[in-house]
């Protein structure tokens, strides 16, 4: 089977934070949480978890006197996220017949 399976996008949560920063070059984390509408604690769990994996890195810097968080997807995040992707589509594929 094409593809691999990949326990870091098990969460519905962390496989969303993927999914939009395939998309975009980078979003910051009130984006995130907007978009994903969960809270902070939760949704910074799961970016410790892809930050842990090598699978998105985090850029601080300060707007003004307020700190920005931004999140980007590695090219090792894109290519194990993809893999897994494809392991789902295949999947689906060998279901239907």
């Amino acid at each position: 089977m094409k593809g691999s399976y990949d326990k870091a996008f098990e969460n519905v949560v962390r496989l969303r934070v993927m999914s939009i920063l395939m998309v975009n070059d980078q979003v910051d984390f009130n984006t995130l949480k907007d978009l994903l509408e969960v809270t902070d604690g939760n949704l910074a769990s799961h970016l410790k978890n892809l930050e842990k994996q090598e699978y998105i890195q985090v850029e601080k810097s300060f707007v003004g006197r307020k700190p920005m968080t931004k999140y980007e997807a590695t090219g090792e995040g894109k290519t194990a996220f993809q893999a897994h992707l494809d392991f789902l589509e295949n999947l689906i594929k060998e279901n239907k017949t």
